[in-house]
C-alpha cells in the first residue's frame, strides 16, 4: 500500500496495476479506479491536495516511477505537453466519475455491470478478429465494488453472458465474443 502522507509525490504505472479507493467511517471499501502501466495516480497533489483521502493498492508485482511535486512543476514550466497530460486525465476522471454517477442512478445493477464491463473492454482491451481479450480482469470483488453492486449479482451476471455466449472468462482473462450485441444488454 502507497502511504496516503505522500501528498508531495505522483506516481506513473510503468508495471502492474493498482486500485486506487477509500475506506469510509464504517469501514467500507470504495473502489474509485484499477489503473495500469502508463497510467497515474496521486496527481491530485498538483492542485494542492494537502493530505491524501484515497489509498493506492498494488494488486499485484508493480513497478512505479515516483515524482517529486516539485520536479513535476519545474518539468511542467519547461514541457507544455506534459501540462496537456494532466489536463487529459483531470478531464478523462471527470468524465468517468460523471458517467459512473448517471449509470448508478439510472441503470440497474445487471445494466450496470454490463456497461462497466462494454467500457473495460473499449479502455482495456485488445482486439482479435471479431472478439476483444482483456488480459488480468478484475476479479469480480472489483466489478463490485466498482458498480456498486454484490458479488453474486456480478457472478450470475457474467454467468448469464457466457451462457448466452456473449462472453468467456477465466482468472486470466475476459474473451468478449460480440461487443455490439454486448452492448445491446444495457437497459435504459
Amino acid at each position: 500500500m502507497f502511504r496516503r502522507s505522500w501528498p508531495t509525490r505522483i506516481f506513473f504505472i510503468t508495471e502492474g496495476q493498482v486500485k486506487i479507493s477509500t475506506i469510509n467511517d464504517e469501514g467500507k471499501e470504495i473502489t474509485k479506479a484499477i489503473l495500469g502501466q502508463g497510467e497515474v495516480f496521486g496527481e491530485l497533489a498538483i492542485l494542492g491536495e494537502g493530505r491524501r483521502r484515497d489509498q493506492a493498492v498494488a494488486l499485484e508485482k508493480t513497478v512505479c516511477c515516483v515524482v517529486n511535486l516539485d520536479e513535476l512543476h519545474s518539468l511542467m514550466r519547461d514541457r507544455t505537453e506534459l501540462n496537456l497530460f494532466f489536463m487529459r486525465i483531470f478531464g478523462a476522471r471527470q468524465l468517468d466519475m460523471e458517467r459512473r454517477l448517471e449509470s448508478l442512478v439510472f441503470r440497474d445493477s445487471r445494466s450496470r455491470i454490463v456497461e462497466f464491463l462494454v467500457n473495460l473492454t473499449q479502455g482495456k482491451g485488445q482486439r482479435i478478429g471479431y472478439e476483444w481479450v482483456i488480459r488480468k480482469p478484475v476479479t469480480h470483488q472489483e466489478i463490485a465494488n466498482l458498480t456498486a453492486t454484490s458479488r453474486q449479482t456480478v457472478t450470475t451476471t457474467l454467468n448469464d453472458l457466457r451462457a448466452k455466449k456473449l462472453l468467456t472468462f477465466n482468472r486470466s482473462r475476459l474473451l468478449i465474443r460480440d461487443l455490439d450485441k454486448l452492448r445491446e444488454e444495457i437497459r435504459n
